[in-house]
């Protein structure tokens, strides 16, 4: 059972390009329709809590079939094999860029994965804003958060944003008239307390790889676009502008959970052991989700009925679309190509992701093109520089 968990698992995490939505697409289509598995009703109950919490809402959902399938072990099974080979390739990117000469024609694609990363964000925020900006409340906290955070990026005053657009939507929202009593079992107190725990570790350890990514992940709400800003804020100058934008194009363009990306932030913190900075940070990022999910997956319907709590989980939403806006200024839009022929590009390939008429898989490949030709033809010793190499 546990295995043929893990192995349909693994099957989808080498298939699913496309980023959460097209995830839980394949979910639905592949353990509902073909497997049946689960019914539409519980999948759709599912979604709902995944959606619901922080982190990444297409790994938890994948996490939630496991468990019904095969309990505990068999959500574990339907994680390692989601997200294994999107971790064996940042893996070996993070590995691979450490070596790349200056003057390698490869620095060329990722001048054209930065730009494709322009274009990724900008769709992101699009989609987000649609979703999560519905009201002139919910807007007016989105400028405010990226207003904020485009002078003061840092994680304190995320934090601070996320907190107080929660406290003032929820004491905005409407009580709900009866609420049912809500009571967790052993196992999800359990759950609870050991998420608080690595918290509050994270936190007395803020530069460690755990610490890191731990709270990257414990605040993520909004998907998976938003852990760019945040592990941005939190690594600071520790890893290099180009590195990093290069590691969340990249993120892009391998299947499999989005989330991968702190795979290869963790090899590119510790280069002297880069499977085990990459292992530590994929299984901090990813824990507080799974450990939240499985503390109040008995009790979250009572918990979604209740108007305040809605409220609060529509400002948090919120400050992240604001979080997104905010660095899709900067580092994003700053540190792409800005030549003309770069925006008409960038302008084309929002318009090509936004009609969803090509495969991702063909953009990426377009924009990879481009930062290579685009490379030899301002910098022409750089195709000798990578051929020699």
């Amino acid at each position: 059972m546990i295995l043929q968990v893990f192995f349909n698992f693994l099957y989808l995490g080498c298939i699913s390009f496309g980023g959460p939505a097209a995830h839980i697409s394949y979910f639905r289509r592949v353990f509902v329709e073909q497997k049946a598995w689960l019914s539409e009703q519980d999948f759709a109950a599912h979604l709902a809590l995944s959606q619901f919490l922080p982190g990444p809402a297409s790994s938890q959902l994948g996490f939630a079939i496991g468990c019904q399938r095969g309990g505990i072990a068999g959500g574990i099974a339907a994680f390692l094999g989601f997200t294994l080979p999107s971790f064996l390739l940042m893996l070996g990117l993070a590995i691979w860029q450490t070596d790349l000469p200056e003057d390698s024609w490869a620095h060329g694609i990722i001048s054209g994965l930065k730009l494709l990363a322009v274009v990724v964000v900008a769709d992101a925020i699009w989609s987000m804003a649609g979703q999560f900006c519905r009201q002139l409340t919910t807007i007016v906290i989105t400028l405010i958060s990226a207003l904020v955070l485009l002078f003061a990026m840092n994680p304190l005053c995320q934090f601070a944003l996320l907190l107080s657009a929660a406290l003032w939507m929820a004491a905005r929202g409407q009580p709900s008239v009866t609420l049912a009593k809500v009571t967790f079992t052993p196992s999800a107190l359990t759950c609870l307390l050991s998420f608080g725990g690595l918290l509050l570790l994270g936190l007395l350890f803020p530069q460690s790889v755990f610490g890191i990514f731990y709270q990257a992940g414990s605040f993520v709400f909004g998907g998976g676009h938003v852990v760019l800003p945040l592990l941005e804020s939190f690594i600071g100058d520790n890893v290099s502008k180009d590195s990093f934008l290069l590691g969340y194009a990249a993120a892009q363009a391998v299947p499999g959970p989005m989330f991968s990306f702190a795979s290869y932030l963790g090899a590119t913190l510790r280069p002297d052991m880069a499977l085990g900075g990459a292992l530590i940070a994929t299984l901090a990022v990813f824990l507080p989700g799974f450990l939240l999910l499985t503390g109040v997956s008995g009790v979250w319907r009572q918990l979604a009925l209740h108007g305040r709590v809605v409220a609060a989980i529509a400002g948090v939403n919120a400050v992240a679309v604001g979080m997104l806006v905010a660095a899709w200024v900067n580092p994003v839009l700053s540190n792409a190509p800005r030549d003309p022929v770069s925006i008409l590009l960038a302008i084309g390939g929002l318009f090509v992701l936004r009609s969803k008429k090509m495969p991702i898989i063909w953009i990426i490949a377009i924009f990879s093109a481009y930062g290579a030709v685009r490379f030899v033809a301002y910098f022409p010793s750089g195709l000798l520089g990578g051929l020699v190499d």
